[in-house]
């Protein structure tokens, strides 16, 4: 029968948006975290911020460890490691799914930066067009840690590189949450495409803070 096409609503995707942003604040006030940490650092400063601002909320969210994944039902060893995870209480009572019902990957950006770029939407956005992330997913999200310049030229580098490469799925502003960004993917199902929401987020007291 295959597995359940989990879509989230527009309320659910604001609420991770916010946790995302509410996180990334937290995360921002240890020391170590900065434009010269690894990707590693951030992304588990952020997964810990997250959690606190989860603590004491009515939100349903569990923000899981990174952990290893299956592209599909049928593959027995994981083909994939999701940077976060994110389970919803409702969806897991609905459909007994014990996979992730959202994924977040995590890169490291600067519009500037044509490889940085590159690498956001080949190892980042295309596992969730190709399927290796979310395969019975709707929605997916992309955060961007922004190295130099502001969170709109992040968006304008990505969108760039995908017009250098004659792709037409670019991002645009977000209609949910007011400095996200959001994309739409065809996939190998017509059917079954994938809404990508990006958060990038830079650094406290640098430009990188400012759209």
């Amino acid at each position: 029968m295959g597995r359940e096409f989990i879509e989230l609503g527009p309320e659910v995707v604001a609420v991770i948006l916010l946790t995302l942003a509410a996180g990334w604040q937290r995360a921002c006030a240890a020391e170590d975290v900065n434009a010269n940490a690894g990707e590693v650092l951030m992304t588990e400063r952020l997964r810990d911020g997250m959690r606190g601002a989860l603590r004491n909320s009515p939100w349903k969210l569990i923000v899981l460890p990174g952990t290893e994944s299956r592209s599909k039902a049928s593959v027995v060893l994981p083909d994939g490691r999701t940077d976060i995870p994110l389970m919803l209480i409702e969806v897991f009572l609905r459909t007994q799914e014990h996979d992730p019902h959202a994924v977040i990957e995590c890169k490291r950006i600067a519009g500037s930066d044509t490889h940085l770029c590159r690498e956001y939407v080949v190892e980042g956005m295309d596992r969730f067009v190709r399927e290796k992330y979310g395969e019975n997913h709707a929605i997916g999200f992309m955060v961007g840690y922004v190295l130099s310049g502001s969170p709109s030229e992040s968006a304008d580098g990505v969108n760039a590189y995908l017009r250098r490469v004659s792709r037409s799925d670019c991002l645009a502003p977000s209609d949910i949450s007011d400095g996200t960004w959001q994309s739409l993917h065809a996939r190998s199902k017509p059917s079954m495409p994938i809404r990508l929401h990006h958060a990038f987020l830079g650094f406290a007291g640098t430009s990188a803070s400012r759209t």
